[in-house]
């Protein structure tokens, strides 16, 4: 026959020896932004790396129309 195994305590010891609990601070600040300016905010870890992508992008297909253009001329 298996030995019956003991219940696990999961409460919180509150004794006069317990650790103190800190109380959780939530600090939330206010700020005035324009409309485009709050959108930026809100989409910034979006918006930054397709900007990013399109810029590259378009510099290749610039470099690339670029030596087309010096090709057809020589």
């Amino acid at each position: 026959m298996a030995n019956k195994q003991k219940k696990k305590r999961n409460k919180v010891y509150r004794g006069v020896d317990a650790a103190i609990e800190k109380p959780v601070v939530t600090r939330i600040t206010a700020v005035n932004r324009s409309k485009p300016a709050q959108w930026w905010h809100d989409n910034k870890r979006v918006a930054k790396p397709v900007l990013i992508i399109s810029a590259i992008v378009f510099a290749i297909i610039w470099l690339i129309a670029e030596l087309i253009r010096i090709a057809a001329g020589a």
